[in-house]
């Protein structure tokens, strides 16, 4: 049996920074790898979520040049939590500043979880600067995937973790829970700001993996992590990622002849396989592969394995 391959050795960045996007938002950015190597950038999850040592890893140091950056409002870009101008498509564009910044005419996409929506909402924007496309836990940020994970669904699998979700929430507000955290947590309270944020993002981070996971969960849990992802996630699912209902889908006829992977795990939680699966017949020229036993976090086995092979085999053929 071939082993499972996994994430290359630890790599600090060769570069790194501030970009100045406007709107009084700076975007760090690093840069890890081999200078003039195959460029690709990585879009990290949540929104809200920022980037990570280990995703630095997940690209062969010495084929790839590879860009990552912190979102609008969370990581290390300033100011933190702020919502103001921050959208999907100001992080598209942001995303074209970041490869002019690179020197490159198009590169790898690679994104999980939001970071294929926001892949997705990139590649259909900009389909010739994009040379391959890897998504991972895929998104549309559809109503229906918004109520299965914030609403109804994921509840009957996860009561327990559910009745810490929804202890912040009087039982009348129930009814629309999106719409209960985000006046909680753009309110003037700075108490209640913070319960509701760390219980939000708690509830992510407690239902991603296939197995419990107590000490990664408890990481969605600090209180400055947790304050940028849960107010900027709910800010952009109470307006739908500013997308129409269905666009990502619909427009997918705009990613053919763009070479593709898609890995989605089974018994993935926040993204229900059917998306992926609908993605994969609009864009049939993409690899698939869907992953059993494994939920949606990046790091679990088989998930990670497919990852790796995937950018291991776009760089040989650079």
């Amino acid at each position: 049996m071939t082993a499972f391959r996994s994430l290359y050795p630890p790599i600090e960045p060769y570069a790194s920074g501030l970009l100045d996007v406007g709107d009084g938002h700076r975007v760090y950015y690093e840069r890890v790898g081999t200078p003039g190597a195959k460029p690709a950038v990585f879009l990290h999850g949540g929104p809200g979520g920022g980037i990570s040592p280990d995703h630095r890893r997940l690209f062969d140091p010495a084929r790839y040049d590879v860009m990552l950056f912190d979102q609008r409002g969370c990581g290390q870009s300033t100011p933190h939590a702020n919502l103001e101008a921050n959208t999907t498509w100001h992080l598209v564009a942001d995303i074209e500043r970041l490869r002019a910044l690179a020197g490159a005419e198009k590169w790898q996409v690679f994104g999980g979880s939001w970071g294929s929506t926001l892949a997705l909402a990139y590649a259909e924007t900009h389909p010739q600067r994009v040379s391959e496309l890897i998504l991972r836990g895929v998104y549309t940020v559809t109503r229906a995937e918004l109520d299965w994970y914030y609403q109804f669904g994921v509840s009957e699998m996860y009561p327990d973790r559910w009745e810490g979700f929804v202890a912040p929430i009087p039982e009348t507000e129930r009814g629309d829970m999106i719409a209960a955290y985000r006046k909680r947590l753009t309110g003037e309270d700075p108490v209640a700001r913070i319960e509701a944020a760390r219980a939000w993002s708690t509830w992510e981070g407690s239902t991603i993996k296939l197995l419990p996971d107590a000490d990664f969960a408890a990481g969605f849990g600090e209180d400055r992590f947790a304050l940028a992802f849960a107010r900027i996630e709910n800010h952009y699912f109470s307006h739908g990622a500013w997308l129409e209902e269905g666009q990502l889908l619909r427009d997918a006829g705009k990613l053919a002849g763009i070479p593709g992977t898609i890995v989605h795990g089974r018994y993935d939680m926040p993204c229900p396989l059917r998306y992926a699966w609908a993605l994969h017949k609009a864009w049939p020229e993409a690899d698939f592969h869907l992953i059993e036993g494994a939920g949606h976090a990046y790091s679990e086995p088989g998930i990670l394995d497919k990852l790796i092979r995937a950018t291991d085999r776009y760089a040989a053929k650079a």
